[in-house]
């Protein structure tokens, strides 16, 4: 992909590259390009885009202000165990291939039950959770799934994201 957008910048022709959500996260062609053409002397810039994370927000109806987000790579949040702020969301991205190395299309989750397991023992297993994916296409309906935990597996997709709602205040 890198080579693709930067060849008809070498023939001295603009080009825009366009990626599905915001181009700086979870992109990585994005940033080799950029980073690729300013060593070749080429001007580059990344504008914003409406992530997955906004599309989230409005699909789901949720607002991260009233009461804090919190946002990890899944595989990345499965093997260092950061502290969990229970009156806060949780948002795991990636969920769909948790625990391997590659991205495919096919299902391949190796680390996805373990993931259940840690989420069940945190939040309980009836804590409803949604699986998410947004939309790619005006006029097309997001993905948006409400499990408890310990269905979560069932849900899943090569390309899930995890929203996980704050426990009620006590």
């Amino acid at each position: 992909m890198v080579e693709a957008i930067l060849t008809p910048v070498r023939a001295g022709r603009r080009v825009c590259a366009a990626f599905y959500g915001h181009p700086g996260v979870f992109v990585l062609p994005s940033h080799e390009a950029i980073e690729q053409a300013r060593r070749e002397g080429y001007s580059a810039r990344m504008l914003p885009g409406v992530s997955a994370e906004d599309c989230l927000f409005a699909d789901l109806g949720v607002d991260p202000a009233r009461t804090g987000c919190q946002s990890y790579e899944a595989t990345r949040f499965l093997e260092d165990r950061p502290g969990v702020e229970l009156r806060a969301a949780l948002v795991l991205w990636q969920i769909g291939v948790v625990g391997s190395a590659n991205h495919s299309a096919e299902p391949h989750a190796p680390a996805l039950d373990a993931l259940v397991r840690v989420l069940c023992a945190i939040y309980g297993d009836d804590h409803e959770v949604v699986v998410y994916e947004a939309s790619r296409y005006a006029g097309v309906d997001p993905l948006v799934r409400r499990v408890p935990l310990n269905g979560l597996a069932q849900a899943v997709t090569p390309a899930s994201t995890l929203y996980v709602p704050p426990l009620a205040r006590s």
